[in-house]
């Protein structure tokens, strides 16, 4: 008897001597059989995602630094605690509050833990206005009560350290997942401090660089001796400096002055502020425009946009804005290639 693949499997008998095709796997058979391998696939793929991830504590506060020449107070996050399970990273940071803030590094599939702190002085004048100071992240992963806003906003509560219009807290902690396709630098800032908007124009803001997880992505294969943030403002660059190897911070300020070893690969990240479309320039130098394989000599950039890439340090150097008017302000660095 021939086997009819319409017919139920039982229907067909089959002896040690038959020569007849065996049977062939009932329909539930395969579907559970296609569901086991699912399954052992995902479990592998959460293992390697496990393998993956870090817990990061982090502590940090807000408060007032240097007067900004016009009588009024900036404002400044600080690093007050950073461990990554369980080990003390803290040392990478400034011991000091600064502008622009820490920059948190993490890798896909980690979990953030942040504690926020708020040291700015309660202003006697301002009754009525919300003196509480909150992190809001672009990027990465979080549920609504790790949204760093208003109630205004969020339509929960107000979720940051200090006094806010309905809710006060001494201090208020974020969670945020590092999930997979969240790889980048993006940017954090206040959004609480004496108006819904926030005080990140006062100087509470920062960044978080997120590397791709997988050790197989092209980014990986580069050992960066030097990584720079900087934050494109309307009047002035603010950045830092972030050391390859000891993962050191430093030269925060205005327009910084960034130092290279010649012949090494560096990193530059580059987030736009304010309300002006700008023309980053780096003379003298070309790159890749990420994600293509054209080479740039500057990148227009706008609010809130943000621009990675990779230079060999050849030559010191000035970067820019080459918009005119940002220019005439004085928008021009040092990139220093020793």
């Amino acid at each position: 008897m021939s086997f009819q693949p319409n017919q139920p499997c039982c229907a067909t008998e089959f002896t040690e001597n038959s020569t007849a095709a065996p049977p062939m796997p009932h329909n539930s058979l395969l579907k559970k059989i296609t569901f086991l391998f699912i399954l052992i696939l995902a479990m592998s793929f959460a293992i390697i995602e496990k393998s993956f991830a870090a817990e990061h504590i982090i502590q940090m506060t807000a408060e007032e630094t240097q007067d900004d020449g016009f009588g009024n107070k900036l404002l400044a996050y600080k690093m007050l605690s950073h461990t990554v399970n369980g080990t003390d990273i803290t040392d990478q940071y400034s011991p000091n509050a600064t502008i622009p803030g820490p920059t948190i590094v993490l890798t896909e599939g980690d979990k953030v833990k942040l504690t926020l702190l708020n040291a700015i002085p309660d202003n006697p004048l301002s009754a009525g206005i919300s003196q509480q100071v909150s992190v809001h992240v672009h990027g990465v992963h979080y549920n609504i009560l790790s949204d760093g806003t208003l109630k205004v906003i969020n339509q929960h509560l107000d979720e940051g350290a200090g006094h806010g219009p309905e809710n006060t807290f001494v201090s208020y902690e974020y969670e945020w997942n590092v999930a997979r396709g969240t790889a980048g630098t993006w940017p954090y800032h206040d959004h609480n401090f004496e108006s819904h908007n926030g005080s990140e124009n006062r100087g509470l803001f920062g960044a978080v660089i997120v590397n791709p997880a997988a050790s197989s992505t092209p980014i990986n294969s580069y050992t960066f001796t030097k990584e720079y943030v900087l934050y494109i403002g309307d009047d002035a660059f603010w950045g830092m400096e972030i050391d390859g190897v000891s993962k050191k911070q430093s030269k925060h300020g205005v327009n910084p002055s960034l130092a290279a070893t010649k012949n090494t690969d560096v990193r530059f990240h580059l987030i736009a502020m304010g309300t002006d479309i700008h023309k980053f320039a780096l003379n003298g130098y070309k790159w890749f425009d990420p994600g293509t394989h054209n080479l740039i000599d500057q990148i227009a950039i706008g609010p809130l946009e943000k621009h990675v890439f990779i230079i060999r340090a050849k030559n010191s150097a000035q970067y820019m804005d080459n918009n005119f008017s940002n220019k005439l302000l004085g928008m021009i660095g040092s990139f220093n290639v020793h």
